[in-house]
């Protein structure tokens, strides 16, 4: 699989980890969701991750080389998490607190929805529930 990686020249998206935990462990259920929407999606976009994504994929990995070998460059434009996005994250888990949730820490996904929810790019996830609950106005791209 080839991304195309010039600014400007494609549109972009953000990957859920799950997306990519899909493929790398060729889950039986998802795998072929998964692999599809990447291959259709790289024809045109930039597929991008962040720290939060490559952590959580990293958890199947013992050397941090697989995992490179996992998350090829070419393929995924590796971004930091926007300061304006962790803002968001916080106020995201503020909300969460007050309608119940227990964590005591923002959750992963508020993150990776602030990102995307920041840069004003589509989120590929199978995880809808919680990022339409709390970015309402997020794009995503989900079975």
């Amino acid at each position: 699989m080839k991304a195309k990686q010039r600014a400007g020249s494609a549109h972009e998206v953000l990957v859920d980890s799950n997306i990519i935990l899909d493929i790398v462990t060729h889950d039986a259920q998802w795998y072929d969701w998964s692999a599809g929407q990447l291959e259709t999606l790289a024809e045109d976009h930039i597929m991008i991750i962040n720290p939060i994504v490559y952590s959580e994929v990293s958890i199947g990995f013992d050397r941090i080389e697989d995992l490179d070998e996992a998350l090829p460059t070419e393929f995924f434009r590796r971004e930091d998490l926007p300061w304006e996005a962790g803002f968001l994250a916080g106020k995201c888990f503020i909300k969460y607190r007050k309608s119940g949730g227990t964590r005591r820490s923002p959750l992963p996904d508020f993150y990776i929805g602030a990102h995307a929810a920041i840069r004003s790019i589509p989120l590929i996830t199978r995880d809808t529930q919680r990022y339409s609950s709390y970015f309402p106005k997020l794009t995503l791209i989900s079975p």
